[in-house]
């Protein structure tokens, strides 16, 4: 298994940007699917973003097209979250997810490893 460790997340203004930042550790992490979740209060963990282990495929949930960039840098074993024009409806806890059967079987949640969670706020 890889383990992940998120970071970056933070209160940010209507409109603003925040980077989100997942280090992998453990297992050969060029092997894995990356992606993000994120689980607002009261409400059931959902899918964000996908992008494969060679960086040329990307997935994106509906809400977040145009708005947010997923990426990695294997040589860093790190997977990045760019969030832009942030709105309240962001607000959650995003969690970094590796997964083994490829990037569109991860936009199923079928999730090897999972990370701790970092929060975002967004005020209005």
């Amino acid at each position: 298994q890889v383990q992940l460790v998120e970071s970056g997340g933070g209160l940010v203004q209507a409109g603003g940007s925040l980077r989100l930042s997942c280090a992998a550790s453990g297992r050969t992490f060029s092997g894995y699917a990356m992606g993000w979740f994120r689980q607002a209060p009261g409400k059931e963990r959902e899918f964000v973003a996908a992008i494969s282990w060679s960086g040329g495929t990307t997935y994106y949930t509906d809400s977040v097209k145009g708005r947010f960039t997923i990426s990695r840098d294997n040589a860093k074993n790190t997977v990045y979250l760019q969030m832009n024009n942030l709105k309240p409806e962001d607000t959650a806890v995003y969690y970094c997810a590796a997964g083994n059967l490829g990037s569109r079987a991860l936009t199923q949640g079928r999730v090897a490893s999972w990370g701790q969670g970092t929060q975002v706020t967004v005020s209005s």
